[in-house]
């Protein structure tokens, strides 16, 4: 089954530097700890983070599935992480590790029950002091993309 509920949080631009911001998911059945297995996930907070502070950009829930070993029904749960740079989970399988890293988003495996306050702020704490080899690796991914971006709009040209 899809996803059952779906919803974006609406902010300020001035509550978090969005084009500056990492944004991360938490595989959580209740908002507070991370206690899902990816491929078994019932919903996922996205957050968006910088060194500062952090805010909620989502939250999304998805309908009972059976634990069969079916891939194609990781890719909606892969699809709603686009723009992540992580996803903390309690488990994930191999297929799952090889799909979301093929799409840029880090699974990071944490014990159950890992809370996600201080995930957050481990993840704050990092991007002011020195992030870890794979936030490292987002960050430069997010940035490369961004030139990209700008690279496609000038070669698009401007017309008055």
């Amino acid at each position: 089954m899809g996803v059952e509920r779906r919803m974006r949080i609406v902010h300020d631009r001035s509550s978090v530097a969005a084009e500056r911001a990492v944004k991360v998911a938490f595989a959580t059945s209740d908002m507070q700890h991370v206690d899902q297995h990816f491929g078994a996930a019932r919903g996922f907070a996205l957050y968006a983070v910088d060194p500062e502070r952090s805010r909620l950009l989502e939250v999304a829930r998805f309908g009972k599935q059976v634990r069969d070993g079916n891939e194609d029904k990781l890719a909606e749960k892969i699809a709603m992480l686009e723009g992540c740079a992580a996803v903390f989970c309690r488990a994930v399988g191999a297929s799952a590790v090889r799909q979301l890293l093929a799409g840029g988003v880090q699974p990071v495996k944490v014990v159950e029950g890992a809370d996600v306050k201080d995930l957050l702020e481990s993840l704050r704490r990092q991007l002011r002091e020195g992030p870890s080899d794979w936030l490292a690796r987002a960050i430069q991914r997010r940035d490369t993309r961004d030139m990209d971006r700008f690279d496609a709009m000038e070669s698009e040209g401007w017309e008055e």
